[in-house]
């Protein structure tokens, strides 16, 4: 895109209003590839990177991308325990940082005597080289032989360590589109016009890669450092955003605005409002689409890649609550003996016909995620099922059920009827250690007001639930917070949750 569009925006950092065009990601991206050339990586090998939102991400990003190597994205929110594991883990050669996380980069590498490369943007901390000063002694000329590299990205690590999720690459020749470039040209038509908002950490494994493909179609695409609601929307005014993508909570907090500030933004140059990374409350999406028209687009996939379920407004206010139908893939449904289910019945989803992966160094986790007939489906452990007319639904995560009583309980659903109501902020719904159950369905909420909490709110909260659910399935009893644990993703850390009721109980 750097010959054909030298001076287009490639990337505009909302905050700071810092723009980098074509030509300049281009040449940075070129300098650290020959960085990690001349310090010895090739084809295969592998980077690491933590780094917050800024335009760098992305030039780290496609160095690794151009120069055939596997390169890890690392949240900046983990701790130093758990970024070096994935450092160690990954067989990390090369580690990029930035002052701003000195502290926490110093703990992850001493000791990795792997690295031979460790960078430091904004000035080096004691054991790292500065990143300016070594980029600006490389060349901007191309690498002789460039190759196409691989993201590796961690799963959250639900359950245990995160497992770095590896994805086979053939090493086409840097250039070559792989198979989201075509499902994203199919399902959402970008091209060198459209203006694509990221308002999620770059760390993430749809943001890093619907922006980096946006790119390869020569698209502006607009960082915002930190989700905030208003600013989105003003965001998309400003810049005529045509393309976005949104994770449900975001669509809470944009419909928790007040309506006249919801009025105030113009976002008709919206074609393309895509959400995915968790169930949607179906109130909220039908809310979302009267406000935005039917310009909202939903798919459910999994960094395995495995497969892609896809649907767009239409279908889905036909089918309210579906992820769609298979774009890539193909589903099973199966029950506790690995039997395929009919539709309509709730299994296990198994994809069929998707890309191969691996879990990285974890053969068990890798054997875990297939079929147990060996028939080579794979699993990325969610519940659901398919209607008659071939349409997904999903149910909760496999790791999210409940047992109480020898009965199975999905909290999605009492989270989901929670999520929109008025008084509430955030929500978790999970399950908490029970003497005599086994297990009872808590809820943990984060209302619109402090002031609100209390056995007041607390017994509205469960009579909501129980008037629309089976009392079951419902809160025994709620506690209030000022904040859940969530990721700046949006995805709600319900492991962080269930961790610390089960130490009280155990107190």
């Amino acid at each position: 895109m750097a010959e054909r569009f030298p001076e287009k925006p490639a990337v505009i950092m909302s905050g700071s209003g810092r723009t980098v065009t074509y030509r300049e990601l281009d040449e940075a991206s070129n300098r650290l590839a020959q960085v990690f050339h001349e310090a010895g990586l090739r084809p295969g090998e592998h980077i690491a990177f933590m780094l917050e939102n800024r335009w760098e991400f992305f030039a780290v990003a496609w160095a690794a991308q151009r120069s055939g190597l596997y390169y890890t994205a690392i949240s900046t929110r983990l701790t130093a325990d758990e970024a070096g594991y994935i450092v160690g883990n990954c067989e990390a050669r090369a580690f990029v940082t930035a002052a701003s996380l000195a502290g926490v980069a110093g703990q992850i590498t001493e000791g990795n005597e792997r690295l031979v490369l460790k960078l430091m943007l904004d000035g080096a901390a004691e054991g790292f080289s500065s990143y300016e000063e070594a980029v600006a002694a490389a060349p901007a000329a191309p690498l002789e032989k460039q190759v196409e590299g691989m993201d590796m990205l961690y799963s959250s690590g639900t359950t245990g360590r995160p497992k770095g999720i590896k994805p086979a690459n053939d090493f086409n020749p840097f250039g070559t589109p792989g198979v989201l470039f075509h499902l994203i040209q199919f399902l959402f038509a970008p091209d060198e016009h459209s203006v694509y908002l990221s308002p999620a950490p770059l760390y993430h494994a749809a943001p890093l890669r619907y922006t980096m493909t946006f790119q390869r179609f020569g698209a502006t695409v607009i960082v915002m450092e930190k989700f905030d609601a208003e600013k989105a929307l003003s965001l998309i005014q400003e810049h005529r955003v045509t393309h976005s993508q949104w994770v449900p909570t975001m669509f809470i907090r944009l419909l928790k605005l007040p309506a006249e500030v919801r009025a105030a933004y113009d976002v008709s140059s919206l074609k393309y409002a895509v959400h995915a990374a968790a169930p949607c409350p179906i109130p909220v999406k039908q809310q979302m689409i009267e406000w935005w028209g039917p310009v909202v687009h939903e798919y459910y996939a999994g960094t395995e890649g495995n497969c892609f379920m896809y649907v767009n407004s239409e279908d889905w206010l036909a089918h309210p609550g579906t992820v769609g139908k298979p774009v890539l893939g193909e589903i099973h449904v199966l029950d506790e003996a690995g039997e395929e289910l009919p539709a309509g019945e709730t299994g296990v989803l198994y994809f069929d016909k998707g890309p191969e992966f691996v879990y990285h160094g974890d053969p068990a986790k890798t054997e875990s995620s297939r079929d147990p007939k060996g028939r080579g489906w794979t699993t990325l452990g969610d519940i659901g099922h398919v209607d008659a007319d071939g349409f997904l639904y999903l149910t909760d995560r496999q790791s999210h059920m409940i047992i109480s009583g020898g009965v199975n309980i999905y909290p999605q659903e009492a989270e989901n009827l929670l999520a929109v109501h008025p008084k509430v902020a955030d929500v978790a719904v999970f399950g908490v250690p029970d003497p005599e159950m086994g297990e009872q369905v808590k809820a943990v909420v984060q209302p619109m007001s402090m002031a609100d909490a209390g056995e007041e709110l607390a017994a509205e909260l469960i009579a909501h639930c129980r008037d629309n659910l089976a009392h079951y399935k419902c809160p025994k009893s709620v506690d209030f917070r000022e904040e859940l644990p969530r990721h700046p993703t949006g995805k709600l850390l319900k492991r962080v949750l269930r961790d610390e009721y089960a130490e009280r109980s155990q107190a």
